[in-house]
């Protein structure tokens, strides 16, 4: 019983890592699922609930087949394009400019080793989104919003606010960047956007955080590069109400 006991202790504790990202601690609760075992002698169904049965099952697979195909023709959402030396971030969908934002990435450069307070290079991925209908300015600490509103450039305060975009690497250039907690995130210090400030992340004002969390979804890509913005962008074609002379 008492070994028992402190497997199940042991169990309850949280396990904490360094969130890299912003320099805060971040903590993991792992939560143990509570799986229920089907009954080991499952009763048979009488011919009334039986044909209930059939016909809800057949209803039910038919939805999901219409859903399936409904995802697939559903269109997906621009990729990501986090261009270092811009200090911008723009949606492009197949070369053609969606949004631009202006942001701020690491003060400490381009990287990925642990502790180097950099922000990655290469192409990632959304693997999470934190903070649905918040209010601007809302505090985020640990992933979870405390409630608190910070106001615009604050003396003092530079929390992660409004809203979280959490990204994972999928190179071996910045396949440490989840486990760094390297984020798209809101930031009251709005005035130091357009220039490296970041201990890592990448930093938006919170009105264009709550833009862009809104135009994206879980696997969207994102490739932060040291190229320019318009080395990815088609330039503007002509129309034909253009004058040619």
């Amino acid at each position: 019983m008492i070994e028992q006991s402190k497997n199940r202790a042991h169990r309850g504790r949280l396990s904490f890592f360094k969130g890299e990202g912003e320099g805060e601690d971040l903590s993991v609760q792992r939560r143990d699922a509570n799986l229920r075992t089907p009954h080991p002698h499952p009763l048979p169904l009488r011919r009334g609930e039986a044909r209930k049965f059939r016909a809800v099952a057949s209803c039910v697979l038919i939805l999901v087949s219409l859903g399936g195909f409904a995802a697939l023709a559903a269109p997906l959402s621009a990729d990501m394009i986090v261009s270092v030396p811009d200090q911008v971030l723009a949606l492009v969908d197949r070369g053609k400019l969606i949004a631009r934002y202006s942001i701020s990435t690491s003060k400490f450069g381009t990287g990925d080793s642990a502790a180097s307070f950099r922000t990655p290079l290469g192409t990632l991925f959304v693997s999470a989104k934190i903070g649905d209908r918040l209010p601007p300015g809302t505090v985020i600490k640990n992933r979870i919003p405390t409630g608190e509103i910070v106001a615009v450039d604050a003396p003092g305060r530079d929390p992660i606010v409004s809203r979280v975009i959490w990204l994972r690497g999928m190179e071996a250039q910045n396949r440490a960047a989840r486990d760094r907690c390297i984020y798209i995130h809101g930031t009251p210090e709005e005035r130091r956007i357009g220039k490296p400030a970041s201990f890592g992340c990448i930093r938006m004002r919170s009105r264009d955080i709550i833009d862009l969390y809104d135009h994206v979804h879980i696997g969207t890509h994102v490739l932060i590069t040291v190229r320019r913005i318009h080395d990815f962008v088609k330039p503007e074609e002509p129309s034909l109400l253009a004058r040619s002379d």
